[in-house]
């Protein structure tokens, strides 16, 4: 029940992280990439699989590397298992605060300029797979804060890396696939649909923001400061 738990959380993670305002953008990108192929149902939907695929394998080799470079040093990975509770009371609160957007820090990012975008129309279908991998790698504050603060504790508590990215990268692609069914069965207002999670997604993010924030606060007062 409990790793249920652990995996519902990590698909939630995928999910929020896919609506918010950076992965959005690029999803919208992939949208449009998928959209060229809007002739045939069945490329559109193969295009749609491809691109989350490609998502899900980026987050788990990702996850998978940072994982393993823990579990393989003893001391870190015996210090965080033993300390891990206290660590996520204080780490959920900047989290909650990154959601909330009382923290902004600008990070690099690597996503879908139209150099690349037309680099991966030309690649045909199979240019959805890297061009997954390529949106996956663009990280912004949130999406940084979710993968790194929120997953990666997750994946570490339960020493397992491909489980818990591959449930976060179903939740990340999740919409991208969903929009390309729309697409496929002639749905033509996406662009109204993405604008409408958009506005969705601020609220979503708000309450998910105040949650961690108050988990993180027992947390804290609990088992870091032995208050509660």
């Amino acid at each position: 029940m409990d790793l249920l738990i652990g995996l519902s959380t990590a698909f939630w993670i995928g999910i929020l992280t896919a609506i918010s305002p950076c992965p959005l953008a690029t999803n919208i990108a992939a949208i449009s990439f998928i959209s060229k192929k809007i002739e045939n149902k069945k490329i559109v939907l193969m295009t749609g699989a491809l691109y989350t695929l490609g998502r899900m394998f980026t987050y788990i080799a990702l996850s998978y590397i940072v994982i393993k470079s823990i579990l393989e040093i003893p001391s870190l990975s015996f210090f965080l298992q033993t300390h891990m509770l206290k660590i996520l009371g204080p780490l959920l609160i900047v989290i909650g605060m990154f959601l909330l957007e009382l923290i902004t820090m600008p990070l690099p990012s690597m996503g879908g300029g139209g150099k690349f975008q037309s680099f991966f129309q030309n690649a045909g279908i199979w240019g959805a797979f890297p061009l997954g991998m390529l949106f996956a790698l663009s990280f912004c504050p949130v999406s940084a804060a979710l993968f790194f603060g929120s997953l990666i504790p997750l994946a570490t508590k339960y020493s397992s890396a491909t489980l818990f990215s591959s449930m976060y990268g179903i939740g990340t692609g999740l919409p991208v696939f969903l929009f390309s069914i729309l697409i496929a069965v002639g749905v033509t207002s996406v662009g109204k649909i993405f604008q409408k999670i958009g506005k969705v997604e601020y609220w979503v993010r708000m309450v998910t923001g105040t949650l961690l924030i108050g988990i993180g606060i027992y947390f804290t007062l609990t088992y870091l400061l032995n208050i509660l």
